[in-house]
């Protein structure tokens, strides 16, 4: 399963950022639709009652003074059902104690509306009905001729009253309202999973990017590589001129180091030549100190090759090819022994530096082997945790004690000046190695002798 974005991250800005959007136009869409359907509910309602009470007005006609009668062709059951929820009522008005006629429905219940408000020639209300019910109630007053006792014509005015049950109407509005959730809800899932899946192959280029520079450091590459959106381009193409850029200028760095250190070494030599032809304690004065300066000029050249390669993005060595080459030419710089070189190299093993700074310290631990081994070598290379790789050079020589061991590893530390070297070897690879964050330790070797274990930065 994929793991969730980070709080700071781009991706958990962007989909948090377009949800709550998303969350809040659908909370207000809902709430619009729901009041505009209970809207449309209540004018059908509405429309209903009007049309219940001008059937009631068309049916009424004049009865015995005081009181109206209602021809059959006014009869719907809902107005039948005792308790209903559907009401009319029609009183007289200015009569005092007269009883008013009410549907069946209704009882002996008599309804009285509150909060009228008139509009046009119609009165809307509310009323309680006989059974807890909330009424919606229409409320028209309509003049019928009449005579009185006396035979005198006139005119009396009667309140013709229709009231339904509001239950109705919350009911459908509820119903709708839960399918509206409902459905609103299945919409912004959807909507989240858009957002997601659209976030997450908006930014597919940016993690192109990062698995390009990864190929980079690790040494496979060179370059940013592949095709790229036009609002991404423009980075590679820096990206890329900034990496040329930094291998130019280390590069540069690194021919005027290795220039200085031609120039200085021409006139050691010329120097260390004419000590060499005027014995006496002057030149062998000056013959030791040429000695010491051509061990720091070693000394610092390996040190700033190293910290150059460091800087260049996509340094990768093939490590056996390097093994190989030195065991092939190393036994004859000491051919007055028979050496042999056992070798075992992980398959596919590669250093993450320049090949120059691997020859330095592969070459420099099979060197000194090879001045103390009587006649084995081994050399084994193999990847470790932590992204690095394991190079364990060994010998069958007489080896060295804890304390001797310490001293080989110090900057000119020569335990046997009988033997050929600047005695800055185990120095230079350490200060290489540590520039590359890795590390050398010197311990006892299986054959017996002396075993060096160099740990370095492996590429992928």
């Amino acid at each position: 399963m994929a793991a969730l974005p980070r709080a700071n991250s781009l991706t958990f800005r962007l989909i948090a950022g377009a949800g709550v959007w998303s969350i809040l136009a659908l909370a207000v869409g809902g709430l619009i639709l729901s009041g505009v359907f209970r809207g449309a509910v209540q004018d059908a309602f509405d429309d209903r009652l009007t049309f219940d009470l001008e059937g009631l007005v068309a049916a009424a006609e004049t009865g015995a003074p005081g009181h109206v009668a209602l021809a059959d062709r006014f009869a719907d059951p809902r107005y039948e059902r005792i308790f209903s929820g559907w009401y009319w009522q029609i009183e007289p008005e200015g009569i005092e104690d007269a009883a008013p006629l009410r549907s069946r429905s209704l009882w002996d219940f008599t309804l009285e509306p509150a909060g009228l408000v008139t509009l046009e020639n119609a009165s809307w209300g509310y009323a309680a009905g006989p059974d807890n019910q909330a009424l919606r109630v229409l409320l028209r007053r309509i003049a019928f001729p009449a005579v009185t006792g006396e035979g005198e014509p006139e005119t009396r005015i009667f309140r013709f009253i229709l009231a339904g049950d509001t239950g109705d109407i919350e009911a459908n509005v509820a119903s709708f309202n839960l399918t509206l959730v409902w459905s609103l809800a299945g919409l912004g899932l959807g909507l989240l999973a858009a957002i997601l899946i659209q976030v997450r192959v908006g930014l597919v280029p940016l993690k192109r990017v990062s698995e390009a520079l990864a190929r980079i450091r690790e040494g496979r590459a060179r370059r940013l590589e592949g095709d790229f959106p036009a609002e991404i381009a423009p980075l590679a193409s820096e990206l890329n001129s900034l990496i040329a850029h930094s291998a130019e200028v280390v590069g540069r760095a690194r021919t005027h180091v290795a220039n200085l250190a031609h120039f200085l070494k021409t006139p050691l030599t010329v120097l260390a030549n004419e000590a060499s032809g005027a014995p006496g304690p002057l030149a062998d004065q000056v013959g030791r100190q040429v000695a010491v300066m051509r061990r720091q000029v070693d000394h610092y050249l390996a040190r700033a090759r190293a910290a150059g390669a460091l800087d260049v993005l996509g340094s990768r060595t093939d490590v056996a090819s390097v093994l190989k080459d030195l065991a092939r030419v190393l036994p004859r710089m000491h051919s007055e022994k028979k050496l042999v070189i056992d070798l075992s190299i992980s398959e596919g093993l590669a250093f993450r530096g320049e090949r120059e700074d691997l020859e330095e310290l592969a070459g420099n631990l099979i060197d000194n082997a090879c001045k103390w081994a009587r006649e084995v070598i081994r050399v084994k290379a193999e990847p470790v945790d932590g992204g690095r790789f394991l190079l364990c050079v060994g010998d069958d020589g007489a080896g060295l004690a804890p304390e001797e061991r310490a001293r080989a590893m110090e900057r000119g530390g020569r335990l046997d000046e009988s033997v050929p070297g600047t005695g800055l070897g185990l120095a230079i690879v350490r200060d290489v190695a540590k520039l590359y964050g890795g590390a050398v330790t010197l311990g006892e070797s299986p054959l017996g002798g002396l075993e060096a274990r160099l740990e370095l930065p492996r590429a992928q």
